[in-house]
């Protein structure tokens, strides 16, 4: 699998990652241990998770299968604190207190010493910024992380931190921006993409395959076995259930048929080679999912297909993002 730098950091990465968000609610541990033995064999280093994800399961799970189903040195952990977790002062928000207190709490679950990449998962507007980022600088200097970035934020809350960070002076740089990014939702072309290549900060796409829509899965009905179907998953992916989605389906279908390729390629294929893009984090059911989206590694979409993509999926820019005359 290729190989590429967060940001402008020295971090090298999987060109995809692994996430994990079902682990610990439709997704057993056995089956987890497979997903995570099929991506490190394929040559997969960036595993995501976070600290709210099936109530804390998730990174229990992932905590007993480092250094059992992977070593601990050949996977690169990122995962998520500020979401209300508990109850009480220290359960959740981006204060200094809940922060590192959320960060003791995910290295007792993972059962290891260090985060690789610890992402505060919102903005929040309850506590002053500059506690924040303090409570990173202090999370790094402690040896308890090695890397920081954030997720959610819009251009603005991205562009602040970053700048923040940097005429600190001697503080941790932001480094990565997790953001949801698809043919389907292309909403952080409009300031957050800019914001993120003019500070050199990496952008990890979530839900890459627009919920699971771009698959083409949902065309005919909502299959038993999917998250459509799930109780808790059935509003995550009925957002993107439109008319405007079922025309970019059809586009990234024929694209496929095209190609000789299956839709899940073609979709995770165009958000991959975004510009600015470093990992697609990409999630599954089961392995056999899993190996669909480990098959694009070798697909590079054409010019031609990749413009008409873009023409099928494009959103409205105006003033500021784009001068106009």
């Amino acid at each position: 699998m290729e190989y590429r730098h967060l940001g402008r950091s020295g971090l090298r990465v999987s060109r995809l990652a692994l996430g994990t968000m079902t682990w610990g609610r439709d997704t057993d541990a056995d089956e987890a241990a497979n997903q995570l033995a099929a991506f490190t064999e394929a040559g997969g280093t960036l595993v995501d998770t976070a600290d709210v994800y099936a109530e804390g399961e998730c990174e229990r799970i992932l905590g007993t299968l480092i250094g059992t189903t992977v070593p601990r040195d050949q996977v690169i952990i990122t995962t998520k604190a500020v979401a209300r977790r508990t109850e009480g002062p220290f359960g959740g928000g981006a204060s200094r207190g809940a922060l590192l207190t959320a960060l003791d709490g995910s290295l007792r679950r993972l059962g290891i010493d260090h985060i690789d990449l610890w992402q505060l998962h919102a903005w929040d507007s309850a506590v002053p910024l500059d506690e924040t980022l303090a409570a990173l600088d202090t999370a790094v200097r402690s040896g308890k992380v090695r890397y920081t970035g954030v997720s959610n934020y819009s251009g603005w809350q991205l562009s602040t931190a970053a700048t923040m960070q940097l005429m600190s002076g001697g503080a941790t740089p932001i480094v990565s921006t997790q953001v949801e990014y698809s043919l389907a939702e292309r909403g952080i072309e409009r300031e957050v993409v800019p914001a993120a290549e003019h500070h050199g900060i990496g952008i990890l796409p979530w839900a890459p395959l627009g919920r699971g829509v771009l698959t083409g899965k949902y065309r005919n009905g909502t299959p038993a076995d999917s998250r459509g179907a799930s109780p808790h998953y059935a509003p995550y992916v009925e957002h993107h259930r439109t008319e405007r989605a079922a025309r970019i389906v059809q586009a990234v279908a024929t694209a496929a048929d095209g190609l000789g390729t299956s839709p899940l390629a073609v979709a995770l294929a165009w958000v991959r080679d975004r510009p600015g893009v470093v990992a697609p984090v990409v999630g599954a059911r089961d392995t056999g999912q899993l190996a669909g989206s480990l098959a694009t590694e070798d697909l590079t979409l054409p010019t031609a297909i990749r413009a008409a993509l873009d023409d099928v999926s494009g959103i409205e820019l105006g003033y500021p993002e784009q001068r106009l005359g």
